[in-house]
């Protein structure tokens, strides 16, 4: 009964860990470091934006005119639109801008961003890249932001702060907008303590030179930053470097996008497993698994400790009855949420159990996805498509 009862605790107090223990570890870890801890410079070396796009008929003009009004030398900034396929009439507003200095790459066949960005890649000669999502838009000093970062000859890979401009529209955004501020803070300390873990599809610069090609199944803005540690640079994330976005919009919609973000994640990250030894990669090795492996292994651990509970709490202990009763509760709550018409309308004692137990439980969907060898290459946009912008 014994271990039993050590094996529950273990589980249980893993994502206490996670969430509240590896935080408050990296601010314990760099209260008296300095809040930038490399050198930065004003510079402005030759750029490439690459956006990607799958039918954003809907944003990519926007996009380009944001990115085309960008505070930083015309001479020294070229725009490339990787188009996945795109039957919407998303080239052909792309096409527009040809004499803007708006290249147009075309992908037939739909075979996935990453598959995009190897081709993008094959041309671009700057020495640095920017990548960016269709829909995020750039504030006009973002570039100038990015690349001060990359005057210190260590700094592999920058990544920018994505801020959400819909928090308030319904109970879906405000969960996502509330967990990416969590995300922003940690981001930060990271970045001071070794390396931001991982990039952002959203704003997101690297070295040219330290690209390497992409398996289709990789997801580019996780693999790249963990091939670029490898290789003994540091990220650095900038929250002055900044964009804004929209969230999902939905509750089915973002749980659907965390699936396919773990799926993919995952075996990336096994792919670059040297990351993980602490012998090669420092301080980065305690980032990645307390951030992400761990993370991700969460409902597992949950399923285990609530087992554990179950068992414990008929056998007579007060502590794992209050516990399982909780858990109960929790779930019960989700269920409740998971019943509703209009979930984005959930007030906040629904909205938040539902939220945390539908993520995670499409969590444990691509785990076992990405175990049987099953990994979603292409992707089909997390919002809704909308006519007012």
């Amino acid at each position: 009964m014994m271990f039993l009862i050590l094996v529950t605790i273990a589980c249980l107090l893993i994502p206490v860990y996670v969430y509240f223990g590896y935080p408050a570890l990296l601010w314990f870890l760099t209260r008296f470091r300095p809040t930038v801890t490399h050198r930065r410079e004003d510079q402005t070396p030759n750029v490439t934006l690459i956006i990607s796009c799958y039918n954003e008929a809907a944003v990519i003009r926007e996009k380009l005119n944001n990115a085309l009004a960008l505070d930083y030398p015309r001479e020294r900034f070229n725009v490339i639109a990787v188009s996945d396929g795109s039957d919407d009439g998303t080239d052909d507003i792309v096409r527009e801008f040809s004499g803007q200095g708006v290249t147009l790459i075309r992908q037939e066949g739909r075979l996935g961003k990453t598959m995009g960005l190897n081709l993008a890649m094959e041309g671009v000669t700057s020495e640095i890249v920017v990548f960016s999502d269709a829909n995020a838009m750039y504030a006009s000093d973002a570039i100038r932001k990015l690349v001060r970062n990359f005057a210190d000859a260590e700094v592999g890979y920058v990544v920018g702060a994505a801020l959400y401009t819909d928090s308030e529209a319904g109970a879906s955004a405000k969960n996502e907008n509330l967990y990416w501020r969590y995300e922003l803070a940690i981001k930060s300390m990271e970045s001071r303590l070794h390396s931001v873990v991982g990039g952002d599809g959203a704003i997101y610069s690297i070295r040219t030179g330290l690209w390497e090609p992409l398996h289709p199944q990789d997801i580019n803005d996780f693999v790249n930053p963990l091939q670029i540690i490898a290789k003994g640079f540091r990220g650095i994330f900038d929250s002055e470097a900044r964009c804004y976005e929209e969230t999902a919009g939905d509750f089915d919609r973002e749980v659907a996008r965390k699936e396919r973000i773990v799926n993919r994640s995952i075996r990336g990250l096994m792919r670059v497993g040297e990351v993980m030894n602490p012998r090669k990669t420092g301080a980065f090795a305690f980032e990645v698994i307390s951030h992400k492996l761990l993370r991700w292994l969460i409902p597992l651990f949950m399923l285990l400790g609530f087992a554990g509970s179950l068992v414990l709490a008929f056998s007579g202990y007060k502590v794992f009855q209050l516990m399982s009763f909780f858990a109960v509760a929790l779930l019960g709550l989700a269920f409740i949420g998971s019943m509703a018409p209009d979930k984005n309308r959930l007030p906040v004692w629904l909205a938040t159990p539902f939220y945390f137990v539908a993520v995670n439980w499409y969590a444990v969907r691509g785990i076992v996805k990405a175990l049987q060898g099953q990994t979603q290459i292409t992707w089909e946009s997390a919002r809704p498509r909308q006519e007012n912008r």
